[in-house]
């Protein structure tokens, strides 16, 4: 049989990261990171990153490559991405991808060419956006391309600048560069977790509040040090984001804890919806007393786990 691909998938908190651990263990596999924002050395706490601990032994890729000061792009995961998922297949050990950004995961799984890039264009879009903000350009980006708009969020700096340029690149719309439902690797076996919506919002409040008490504000004050204001990515995570506005002045501690577990909410709903457009997701029960042996019942299904 080919070298398969498992991706675990679902929106924050669903408990991603535990069972792609305990699927790799189960496979004497490894996992891929597939959160942008894990790919940065420091942002741990924020990120929910899982800790060396709880990896239990099992090899990951792709986690702590970027310092905070980089940009980071879904092109250029998609090549990172291949390549990690290529070592795994050379060495013959299954790769289990993991992450809550349909994007990323779909530039790695399917058949998905990007279209070009214009650094000039770039930055003018980027200064646009310091000075305008986001709600600016998403407006535009709403008079452009209405879909696209309707699926990213108004604070998605990154990705609003991303549409616009491709928009001016292409004469197309945004929504039309993304790809057809086709695997670039045989087998792939994608598995959701589903977590009702007020079970989802629930422990994304417990887990914000859990960040705060592990050292959030002091992770940022930390990577601020390191250049984190300098990083347009970076600096615009979701925590993050609200903790260097608090740090600026510009709100109190509890409305940026507040306005984090608010714009979490939005971006799992977001998550949750892109992912169910995915037919080919195999959806688990997250609470499942025995996820684990449903999940590696779905592997064994299509042979990738004997």
């Amino acid at each position: 049989m080919p070298p398969a691909v498992v991706a675990v998938v679902g929106p924050t908190a669903s408990g991603k990261s535990d069972l792609a651990v305990s699927l790799a263990a189960e496979l004497g596999g490894e996992v891929v990171n597939a959160d942008s924002m894990q790919l940065y050395r420091g942002m741990d706490i924020g990120t929910a990153k899982l800790s060396p601990a709880q990896r239990r032994g099992v090899p990951h890729h792709l986690l702590d490559v970027l310092d905070v000061t980089a940009s980071a792009s879904v092109a250029q995961y998609q090549a990172w991405g291949r390549e990690a998922v290529g070592d795994c297949h050379r060495r013959g050990v299954v790769p289990v991808l993991v992450g809550g950004s349909a994007l990323y995961m779909r530039a790695v799984l399917d058949r998905f060419v990007f279209p070009g890039t214009d650094p000039d264009l770039r930055r003018r879009l980027e200064r646009e956006m310091d000075v305008r903000g986001s709600s600016a350009l998403h407006g535009r980006l709403a008079q452009q391309d209405p879909m696209a708009a309707s699926q990213i969020l108004a604070g998605n700096a990154r990705r609003i600048v991303r549409a616009l340029e491709v928009i001016a690149l292409t004469g197309k719309p945004f929504v039309a560069s993304l790809p057809a439902y086709q695997y670039v690797y045989d087998p792939v076996v994608q598995l959701g977790l589903d977590v009702p919506r007020p079970v989802l919002d629930e422990r994304i409040t417990d887990r914000v509040e859990r960040m705060w008490a592990a050292g959030l504000v002091q992770e940022v004050r930390a990577l601020v040090a390191r250049g984190l204001r300098d990083g347009r990515t970076a600096r615009r995570a979701l925590g993050y984001a609200q903790v260097l506005a608090f740090l600026d002045g510009e709100c109190t501690q509890d409305e940026a804890r507040a306005q984090t577990v608010q714009r979490t909410h939005r971006f799992a709903r977001r998550q949750d919806s892109w992912f169910r457009k995915d037919w080919r997701i195999s959806w688990l029960p997250h609470d499942a007393p025995d996820l684990v042996p449903c999940a590696c019942d779905a592997l064994r299904a299509v042979g990738v786990l004997s």
